[in-house]
């Protein structure tokens, strides 16, 4: 829910929509067609998506009971599942055709 209110909302506001930092890593590194992606939709599975991952996190850390290696185990978990899920939203996307094509641009 917090993660719908100050991110989502605030991607959807009308006065100066801040992109997400999810929304840029899937342009940046997948190539996602921001025109042809329903761009609400696309917010909502970003917070279903890192709300899944915050949750993940947080049941993995509570299994352990040393402090220090709950950090560590934490911040490996959340790179690694992060990578992991945002990989599944692009081929979600890719298999829907909304990649941008890239040997497009290539040919001579």
């Amino acid at each position: 829910m917090l993660y719908q209110i100050f991110v989502v909302r605030k991607a959807k506001s009308k006065k100066k929509p801040k992109e997400p930092f999810e929304v840029t890593y899937l342009v940046s590194k997948y190539k996602l067609d921001l025109e042809k992606v329903n761009y609400k939709r696309l917010l909502r599975l970003i917070s279903i998506v890192s709300s899944f991952d915050i949750a993940l996190v947080v049941s993995i850390i509570v299994l352990l009971k040393n402090y220090i290696l709950e950090i560590i185990v934490g911040f490996i978990a959340t790179l690694v599942i992060i990578l992991f899920s945002y990989h599944l939203v692009y081929l979600i996307y890719k298999k829907k055709g909304m990649i941008k094509d890239e040997s497009k641009g290539n040919r001579k």
